[in-house]
């Protein structure tokens, strides 16, 4: 089943179940699949890659929104952001932990035989390329920094 599928029964669900975040949620997915579809031009489905894509690009925005109005002592305005990173990460692959991710960037350093910052781009292509969407950029880069830098 298509994602914009899962998304429709979702959508369904929520507005049976008269859930005003999930559906809020939801409804920003639709809507940046239909931007991303617009914007490709011709093309009908957007690729696997494009949509996890987008469905990280939201939950970022979600969690530096809540990450900022926290900071501002606004935690009623960053629970709604929270809730709603929730129902978006729940359409995303199985994400991987930390120590996952950081066994994947030693052997990645080790089998390039990568070493100091210089080479910091290359290992960063490689881990987002083997990861694909299974763990956040920053957390990628924080880790890679670390390795490279033993």
């Amino acid at each position: 089943m298509s994602l914009q599928a899962k998304i429709m029964d979702a959508m369904k669900s929520a507005m049976k179940a008269k859930d005003t975040v999930a559906l809020e949620s939801l409804r920003a997915i639709k809507s940046e699949l239909l931007l991303a579809q617009t914007q490709s031009g011709a093309k009908e489905e957007l690729s696997a890659d494009e949509e996890i894509k987008i469905l990280q690009k939201l939950v970022k925005q979600r969690k530096d929104s809540a990450a900022i109005f926290t900071e501002q002592g606004r935690a009623d305005l960053a629970e709604p952001e929270i809730a709603q990173a929730a129902v978006i990460e729940q359409f995303l692959p199985e994400q991987l932990s930390d120590e996952e991710v950081r066994q994947m960037i030693a052997k990645i350093i080790a089998e390039g035989g990568f070493a100091g910052m210089g080479s910091m781009g290359q290992v960063m292509a490689m881990v987002t390329k083997e990861v694909a969407g299974r763990a956040d950029g920053k957390t990628i880069s924080t880790l890679v920094k670390q390795l490279l830098t033993k």
